[in-house]
């Protein structure tokens, strides 16, 4: 029967002290504050009488946190590992979600005024996404509203009216020595039908106001023209629609706009007449529309002389709109010879000089039409064409013949000389996409420009000296031109770092060379000379390792420590793009090489985080005068995204996080949080460090709160114990009365001015690693107590905790104070410096210098011993080892001592018995599946011990190896000479061979057949019998390959057969065995021999003196109790015994085991007759072969040799009867 009560009482206090539990490790971990959780509600419902619906209820929770854990845990504000970042009062900044607000964040600070700089590249109406910047000012407000900057209208204007989709605020970078860039990678140059993306920045001062526009790759159209058509206006050219519809044709192919195409047209007879200038009209609609409405001229002379002059020296005139460093192209279309002739050289002359580009056209209609010789006429149009005339004149029959020729000169003018058609296939600059990535620098700004040389990428520094363009072959070496159709993204990101001899390196990551990603550091001379210094290479498909590059200067000197290398889509485990940062070292006066630090995996469970996807150096977040580093998994948790942060110390990064910041935690509206991170100024106005932080359509800013250091020392008085003479009186009793002094003295390890006071709760514990108190406090009579100190920056304050010691037998162990303590306000003020200590044991005894050093000596030996020659073998009835080890300390106290093993696979750890001095004890804990870590004599191994022990292991049944290794190593917390470390560490080992355990039984259908005299011929056969072999895997191990050989006598002398194998045939034991059998047979060419047959002599048959019947069958494997079964069917033939005499029967059986591949064992059985015999009985011949031994063997090859040893003769008439027994 089971008992249950109620302590209604007794509940209320565990209810409270859970509770306490729970509030404080929820600062601390989710997952302990979930178990203590649910441990609360089992303990109520079990003992405290309540309803099993409240488990039932929470074990729902359970499952609903599992599914959807991120957002149920958002109603927990502030779980989450935290250290000095606040996110208890974050400052959110929303902006429009489709403008993809929080694309990339920038701290700012102008006139004392502090803000963020927020991307948001997506900006403007879904048909011309310019993209902007906004500016979130940081007021006291916490959450404030941002406006639109207007970049776009006022800093790329100078350079394009055309900037749709030009997607300003991709990037923000901070600029040398004040203000910032914003660039618009995407923006694009129309050029004919095609749309180059060369990118864009501008330069815009601290005060927002554009200093510069930088585009170092835009180039002007190939279709930079200024064209003006002279057209003939004259009585003869009919009719004028024809003209005006050759006009709109032409006209419609060009593409008119300020930064492409002008078109003026000049018309002409008798005289000439502008109608229209090149920068009349604007849009190729406007150009069509004005072609329609151009009415003839008319006149009864053509003069084309004076018309070309006039268009040479006025239409491409400034004043007419013409432009410098456009193509200026000459359309000159009449249907008769000129009027002005003798004018045209000096005409021409005038175009010739100004680079002005002639194309002519001939309409004869005129001439067809009056049955006229054209040739004079066609011979002055050639004259007017540039040279050649295959490429620049042109004839038609007549003027409706002019839309034929519409295509063939617009794709001449388009490929002019100096000029790139629109369907060409390589790229240079023209999809270089500047500003994609930019690194700022003391004498200028390094570029990346992912598209160039068709996307293979490149890089191009815009500085003091110029600008430095490097050609595509001086990557060459690590990137082949081979290569150059692969789209490699150099310049995806891009940055240097300062070497020891202040050399400067540039950095250029590549993440899809290869489609695995690399990275180079290289020297950039002001001539555009390349130096690779070194390479790095990506090691995962897909990963885009190299998309994010970091340099840091850890220790502040300087000079580069660290370079961080992304692979954001590194797939981890359960193929999720987990991430993957690459810390690589740099070190050296003349670097050359830099060699991996660590790989620092995504922390978290599988999941999709992108981890690197985004990340900063921030200058010291934690105040020890370290740079920190930042990093961004925008994909984490359901893509509610989180960033981590990480703290350097000397010249290397800290590979654990200091703290993990949700985006959950921060509001559980976020996504995508850590897209972009920039951590570089102080926004809130207390000299600390403060981080930004992107999301879809918000920017996070997140302070940093101050640290404090808090130094605690205790004292007491008396200093002693004096447990014969009592000092007071505690609960009725005699006791020893002491006084506890704790002093503690608050130090800030921030800059700046701080919060001046703070409340620290602090608890006190009396020999705490005791089962029953030897000390209490006098204020609480317990062994703990609890209080509330105020402490001040800068001061010292003490407070007394007097407690009492009662008789006790144990007078050699010290009583232990310890100290613990953390601030009250967990969410505001300070916080305690994390690598400071909240622990201070009261004793110590290490000599007057306070430093203990021992002298641990460890010994230790194996039970068993194997060399490679002579293995131990291991066999069922013992598969045991046991290490006897001693450990002693030759000096001082060794604190913390503690023994660690770690052994080879094939061996299990069972147990550990102390030999002697049971005072000493010793608890082992696992490691892991092949370790053990064992606490000796805790807290203290007392100087001048010693202590034997024996450990036991079991050996594995599935993991088997040739050889037992263990190493042993003894360790502590006191220092220890190196001179005596040698003796700290034992490696054992033997090598070993494993016996399995196989039984083989056999039984048989048949016992006895006789043999009758009197049977014809064709009774000469027997019946047929089969017999079952059953062999049986009884040992731990599994056995494999197992081979087992059947040697049946068939064949006598004379090739004589007495015994035939008709069929073999195997099956397993049960249904869920998985192993297969498969048995070959053949005849065996064995040894004969034979000796004279006669009643005085002896006749023997085994498989050396006859040939014999093999039957093969290969076992693949036996696990353990598995068992396989063979079937052997046989005939026996009678005709051969009714013809052989014999007086003995001699009948051997033959075994081949091979026992570790060393040793045979024979078995030999022997069957005396004296007498003549007719029956024959069967069973034995075949008891001798199946009454077989229990085998075993490490390879399990079975051999069985059956052999049989004096024939039966038939039975003569008239013979006595009882013969036959």
């Amino acid at each position: 029967m089971l008992l249950s009560f109620c302590v209604f009482p007794f509940c209320l206090a565990y209810v409270v002290l859970f509770l306490a539990v729970v509030i404080f490790l929820s600062h601390f971990c989710q997952f302990f504050c979930l178990v203590f959780w649910f441990c609360f509600l089992f303990f109520l419902s079990n003992f405290c009488c309540l309803s099993h619906v409240f488990v039932v209820l929470f074990l729902i929770f359970v499952v609903l946190f599992l599914v959807f854990g991120s957002s149920l845990f958002s109603l927990f504000a502030g779980l989450c590992q935290c250290f000095n970042i606040d996110v208890k009062h974050p400052r959110i900044f929303s902006g429009p979600e489709d403008t993809l607000f929080g694309f990339s964040v920038l701290q700012h600070e102008a006139d004392g005024e502090k803000s963020m700089l927020v991307g948001a590249p997506w900006d403007g109406p879904p048909n011309n996404r310019k993209g902007d910047v906004y500016k979130c000012i940081v007021g006291e407000e916490k959450n404030s509203n941002c406006s639109k900057v207007n970049l776009g209208e006022t800093a790329l204007q100078n350079v394009s009216k055309n900037l749709r989709n030009s997607h300003l605020g991709m990037t923000l970078t901070p600029d040398s020595p004040d203000g910032f860039l914003a660039c618009a990678p995407l923006w694009s140059q129309e050029c004919g039908t095609s749309m180059f993306s060369t990118g864009i920045c501008a330069s815009v001062s601290d005060d927002l106001e554009p200093r510069e526009t930088i585009a170092p790759t835009a180039q002007r159209c190939s279709t930079y023209m200024d064209i003006v058509i002279v057209l003939d206006g004259s009585n003869s050219i009919y009719p004028w629609y024809e003209v005006q519809n050759f006009l709109s044709n032409i006209l419609s192919k060009f593409h008119i706009s300020s930064d492409q195409m002008q078109v003026g047209i000049l018309q002409y007879g008798e005289v000439a007449v502008h109608e229209w200038s090149l920068n009349d009209y604007q849009t190729t609609q406007e150009v069509v529309e004005a072609a329609k409405n151009i009415s003839r001229q008319e006149g009864r002379e053509t003069r084309t002389a004076y018309a070309i002059h006039m268009a040479c020296t006025e239409a491409f005139s400034a004043e007419r709109g013409a432009r410098d460093g456009a193509t200026k192209v000459m359309i000159v279309v009449t249907d008769g010879e000129s009027h002005d002739g003798e004018e045209l050289p000096d005409a021409l002359a005038e175009c010739q000089n100004r680079n002005i580009t002639r194309y002519a056209i001939a309409v004869l209609g005129h001439y067809i039409r009056r049955q006229q010789d054209p040739d004079t006429f066609i011979s002055e149009i050639k004259y007017i064409a540039s040279d050649p005339d295959d490429k620049y004149f042109f004839n038609v029959t007549d003027e409706a013949a002019l839309n034929d020729i519409v295509d063939a000169l617009g794709d001449r003018i388009f490929t002019l000389e100096g000029t790139l058609g629109y369907n060409q296939s390589s790229f240079h600059m023209e999809m270089s996409q500047i500003g994609f990535s930019t690194h700022t620098l003391d004498d200028g700004i390094l570029f990346g420009m992912v598209g160039a040389y068709d996307w293979d990428g490149g890089v191009l520094k815009e500085g003091t000296n110029g600008r430095i363009m490097p050609p595509r072959e001086a990557f060459e070496s690590e990137f082949p031109l081979e290569l150059k159709n692969h789209a490699a993204y150099l310049g995806y990101t891009v940055s240097s770092v300062i070497v020891g001899d202040w050399r400067r390196l540039y950095v250029a990551g590549a993440p899809r060379f290869k489609h695995k990603g690399k990275v180079i550091l290289f020297e950039l001379s002001d001539d555009g000379d390349v130096n690779i210094v070194q390479a790095l290479n990506g090691e995962q498909i897909g990963s885009y390792y190299g998309s994010e590059v970091c340099g840091m200067d850890i220790d502040q000197d300087g000079i580069t420590d660290v370079l961080l290398v992304a692979a954001p889509m590194y797939l981890g485990s359960g193929n999720k793009e987990a991430g993957r940062v690459y810390i690589y070292t740099l070190s050296g006066v003349r670097q050359q090489k830099i060699t991996p630090h660590c790989k620092n995996y995504h922390p978290e469970k599988s999941q999709d985080a992108r981890f690197g996807y985004a990340m900063a150096a921030a200058p010291d977040l934690n105040h020890d005068g370290f740079t920190d580093l930042l990093v961004g998994a925008p994909l984490e948790d359901e893509h509610r995204g989180a960033v981590y942060v990480y703290h350097g110390n000397g010249i290397y990064v800290i590979h654990d996080y200091k703290q993990r910041i949700p985006g959950s935690s921060i509001s559980s509206s976020l996504q995508y949080f850590g897209r972009s991170v920039s951590a570089r100024l102080d926004l809130d106005g207390d000299d600390l460090i403060d981080l930004a932080v992107g999301a879809q359509g918000s920017a996070v800013m997140l302070s940093s709160r101050s640290i404090v250091q808090i130094n605690v020392s205790l004292s007491f008085q008396p200093h002693s114990i004096n447990v014969i003479q009592k000092t007071c009186q505690r609960g009725g009793r005699e006791s020893s009365c002491l006084n506890a002094t704790a002093c503690f003295t608050t130090v800030s390890r921030s800059p700046g001015p701080h919060s001046n006071s703070f409340d620290l709760w602090v608890s006190a514990m009396l020999d705490d690693r005791k089962l029953s108190a030897r000390a209490l406090f006098d204020e609480s009579s317990h062994r703990q107590t609890q209080m509330s100190v105020q402490v001040h920056t800068g001061q010292t304050v003490c407070y007394k905790l007097p407690f009492h010691v009662y008789d006790t037998a144990d007078y050699i162990r010290p009583i232990s104070f310890s100290l613990r303590f953390r601030i009250n306000n967990t969410e505001s003020g300070p916080v305690l410096d994390e690598g400071w200590p909240t622990t201070i044991q009261f004793f110590k005894d290490c000599g007057e210098d306070d430093v203990c050093t021992t002298d641990l000596v460890l010994q230790a030996h194996m039970d068993i011993s194997g060399t490679r020659q002579r293995p131990y073998v291991i066999r069922s009835p013992r598969r045991r080892l046991a290490v006897e080890v001693q450990l002693q300390n030759r000096l001082e106290n060794a604190y913390n001592t503690s023994l660690t093993l770690h052994y080879s696979r094939n061996l299990h750890f069972s147990s550990l018995s102390i030999r002697e001095d049971a005072q000493l004890k010793i608890e082992c804990t696992a490691l892991g599946s092949n370790s053990h870590s064992c606490n000796v004599s805790y807290p203290v191994f007392r100087s001048q011990s010693k202590v034997n022990f024996m450990l036991e292991f079991e050996f594995s049944c599935t993991s088997l190896h040739s050889r037992v290794q263990m190493k042993l190593n003894a360790a502590s917390d006191s220092v220890e000479r190196e001179d005596t470390l040698g003796d700290n560490s034992v490696q054992l080992q033997s090598f070993v061979q494993y016996e399995p355990d196989l039984f083989v039984s056999s039984d048989s259908n048949l016992n006895r057949y006789e043999v009758h005299p009197t049977r014809t011929v064709s009774e000469a056969i027997g019946p047929e019998f089969y017999t079952h072999l059953r062999l049986q895997n009884l040992g731990c191990y599994s056995v494999s390959n197992l081979e087992l050989r059947l040697h049946l006598p068939s064949v006598a002398a004379g090739d004589r057969v007495f015994m035939t194998v008709t069929d073999v045939s195997s099956y397993n034991v049960s249904p869920d065995s998985v192993f297969s059998v498969l048995c070959v047979t053949f005849r065996s060419c064995l040894t004969f021999s034979n000796r004279p047959s006669g009643h005085g002599s002896e006749l023997q048959r085994n498989c050396s003196r006859s040939w014999c019947t093999e039957v093969v069958c290969d076992v693949q494997q036996l696990l353990r109790g598995q068992a396989a079964i063979i079937r052997v069917s046989r005939r026996v033939h009678d005709d051969f015994f009714r013809k052989v005499s014999y007086r003995t029967q001699h009948s051997s059986s033959l075994t081949n085991l091979i026992v570790l591949g060393t040793g045979t064992v024979w078995r030999e059985v022997r069957l005396q007759k004296d007498s003549l015999i007719s029956t024959h009985h069967l069973s034995h011949l075949l008891q001798s072969f199946f009454n077989t031994p229990c085998i075993s063997s490490p390879s399990v090859f079975l051999h069985y040799n059956l052999g049989y040893l004096g024939f039966f003769t038939r039975k003569q008439r008239g013979e006595d009867e009882n013969h036959e027994d």
